[in-house]
């Protein structure tokens, strides 16, 4: 009679099985120190503060497909002068690599005006953001290494080109955990009916425990689908198979430790089932007045949708939701290669007011001073023209602004060159935006650790500086 015809003897079907019965379970212990970092990282709960934090939450409002600096917060009048001529040849080298030496250069078609007390520049396709700039720091100086989508939207959100690193929000939710135990720590929303580009491995855990990925909620009808138990159903009979499921899955993930996507799937069932109390409550935006809807652009058809992700994010931060991610043009609709005039003018239309509307909400409500709002894309535009009309990818020099979460408002900091085409004073890499956002919040970026593979992982992949102009 063959081995595995034994009644009396399981055999092992894979090393871990077979680590832990033999040699009277010591092939167990050899395997439970191998494991035991693994082990330790899964557990659920935050690394803890590094420092006193100016943040609690962040709402980063991404732009995707990336917005003209030079047509929004970076007026170039040397742009204007040298008009239909070639980029000078100091240029060369720059312009060479990104493929672009020979388009003339493109004025801006935009008039300028400074706002505020600090006297911002800021163009007429964003009325409404002008009048908040006094609560705003421009940076004028980004740059970033990946010049097509795919990885200026990965490193924008990741800080690597490359996929397969946690995202900022991930970091977040594994340094601080939940204000909240009844909602996500991270929460992401697309404007619109495409997809962003990369898709959820913008907002992917990465290798850390799958528990830290961003929860997707839908932008149309019930934010949360299938949250609400049927009526058929009720409460207890709901809980009954919840608590069994549960069981089940303990067990197997007890036999699997190095699952920890089921680790993962068995908190999101019982996350699911905390908010189906409180999430209701959460996105219910007929809770607010008619003022205040028609403060994020909720009354007009151009400005509705994204004024509602807006109002929907200024909900969840009041809530305790550490990191809150908008996509306002997802399928990378701010990439204007041609037509930039009608391009720009629809998208800032349908953006300004309800970005806006998100900063003076949080203001009036004593909720700025902790919550930390990002806006920005995954690079900016070229100031040469592309196909007579447009504006190609540049990632050597664009402009992200921050506000609230003790960032100085009234501020432009950094600069490019004389026509926007590289960052040359006060240069903030995406790690050194990363870097500022993480201590804001008060976690150091190089004290932030995960275990894998044997080595320490950072947020910023050991690179970055905290921008401390931020904070005045």
């Amino acid at each position: 009679m063959s081995i595995d015809r034994l009644p009396h003897i399981a055999v092992p079907q894979t090393r871990r099985e077979f680590l832990a019965r033999s040699g009277a379970g010591f092939g167990a212990t050899a395997l439970s120190g191998l494991m035991a970092d693994a082990a330790v990282a899964s557990e659920v709960r935050p690394a803890g503060l590094h420092h006193v934090p100016r943040a609690k939450s962040v709402i980063f409002l991404f732009m995707e497909g990336g917005p003209s600096h030079m047509d929004t917060f970076d007026p170039k009048p040397e742009l204007s002068r040298l008009a239909g001529q070639p980029l000078p040849e100091s240029f060369g080298k720059v312009a060479l690599a990104m493929g672009e030496a020979h388009a003339p250069l493109m004025a801006s078609q935009r008039k300028w005006k400074q706002h505020g007390e600090a006297g911002t520049w800021v163009s007429d396709w964003l009325p409404h953001t002008a009048t908040c700039v006094d609560d705003i720091a421009v940076l004028r100086s980004c740059h970033t290494d990946g010049v097509n989508h795919s990885a200026g939207v990965c490193q924008m959100n990741t800080c690597s080109p490359l996929g397969g690193r946690p995202s900022l929000g991930s970091w977040v939710s594994y340094g601080l955990g939940t204000e909240n135990k009844d909602l996500p720590a991270f929460v992401v929303m697309q404007d619109g009916g495409s997809s962003v580009v990369n898709g959820p491995r913008n907002w992917s855990a990465g290798f850390m425990p799958a528990v830290h990925q961003g929860v997707r909620l839908k932008e149309v009808g019930e934010p949360v689908p299938n949250l609400s138990t049927p009526e058929s159903v009720g409460a207890a009979r709901q809980s009954g198979k919840l608590d069994l499921l549960g069981k089940l899955n303990r067990e197997f993930a007890a036999a699997h430790p190095e699952q920890t996507e089921l680790d993962a799937r068995i908190a999101s069932y019982e996350l699911a089932f905390r908010m189906q109390a409180e999430a209701p409550g959460a996105v219910d935006l007929s809770q607010e007045t008619a003022e205040t809807q028609a403060l994020y652009g909720m009354d007009d058809k151009e400005t509705a949708s994204f004024g509602r992700l807006c109002l929907l994010s200024r909900r969840l931060a009041e809530r305790g939701v550490r990191f809150i991610q908008l996509y306002h043009g997802p399928g990378s609709k701010w990439d204007a290669h041609s037509g930039i005039e009608a391009n720009h003018s629809k998208l800032c239309k349908a953006m300004d007011k309800p970005v806006a509307g998100l900063l003076k909400d949080l203001k009036r409500r004593g909720l700025l001073e902790d919550t930390l709002v990002v806006w920005g894309g995954e690079f900016g535009r070229t100031p040469m023209s592309e196909q007579g009309n447009g504006r190609d990818h540049n990632p050597t020099g664009f402009t992200m602004w921050m506000a609230g979460g003790g960032v100085k408002g009234g501020q432009t900091l950094g600069a490019t060159d004389e026509l926007g085409l590289r960052a040359v004073e006060d240069r903030l890499h995406v790690h050194d935006l990363h870097a500022s956002i993480l201590h804001l919040l008060g976690l150091d970026r190089l004290d932030l650790t995960y275990p894998y593979k044997g080595r320490p992982e950072r947020p910023t992949i050991n690179e970055g500086k905290f921008f401390e102009k931020l904070v005045g």
